[in-house]
């Protein structure tokens, strides 16, 4: 076991093959036919649900570390010990942020459209022949927000993050002045998706449950 668990990626590999023994293991128990279970439209859909959920767990996580944990920490941290972390830990902290962020928001587009709720969602639920539709409106405000998260991440966070620390020395000229600047927008904006990953989640989670008997 040691030696498994002692490489991330024997460690994740392991995980994903146990992942597969499970389902294969649902679908002998459950005596379901395997042309109809991996074949169809929604065996699609609970594929890129399973990723998307892990790639929004990378996500948010990293999030939730970079506000919780590094940005209180770091004021605490003396001088001459802070480029270990804004030299080696931040950075590729923000490599699995950003491309968690554009996974999750790419997988999330493919399971709204595998299960036909992707026009509905993004109109808030407005769009539908019937007229106002609720769990569209519910989902489609958590697709609404992730989305300006991911574009938080991508255009705002991780441009002023590369300056601020210099990342791969692509601003190594740059003034302290306009790093700190950078540093302060790329914070505001981060603490901005703390602040929305809340809703979103409550919508995401809520929404899943209203989607859960849509038989696609």
């Amino acid at each position: 076991m040691a030696v498994i668990l002692t490489n991330l990626y024997r460690t994740v590999t392991a995980g994903v093959v146990l992942a597969l023994v499970l389902l294969a293991a649902v679908v002998v128990l459950g005596e379901v036919d395997i042309g109809s279970a991996f074949g169809g439209r929604y065996a699609w859909a609970y594929l890129f649900v399973w990723i998307h959920v892990l790639a929004g767990i990378m996500w948010i996580g990293h999030l939730y570390y970079f506000n919780f944990v590094q940005m209180i920490q770091m004021p605490k941290i003396p001088a001459e010990q802070k480029p270990a972390v804004s030299k080696f830990i931040a950075p590729e902290a923000l490599w699995w942020f950003r491309w968690a962020a554009m996974l999750t928001i790419i997988t999330g587009l493919v399971v709204a459209w595998l299960r036909g709720y992707l026009h509905d969602a993004y109109a808030l639920g407005f769009a539908g022949p019937e007229g106002f539709d609720l769990p569209s409106f519910f989902i489609g405000t958590g697709m609404w927000l992730a989305t300006i998260m991911w574009f938080n991440v991508w255009f705002v966070i991780w441009p002023n993050q590369k300056k601020a620390l210099n990342i791969a020395n692509a601003y190594p000229d740059l003034p302290q002045a306009d790093k700190d600047k950078a540093a302060r927008m790329a914070m505001l904006f981060s603490r901005t998706n703390v602040m929305l990953s809340i809703p979103m989640l409550l919508a995401m989670t809520g929404g899943g449950m209203n989607y859960g008997n849509s038989g696609l």
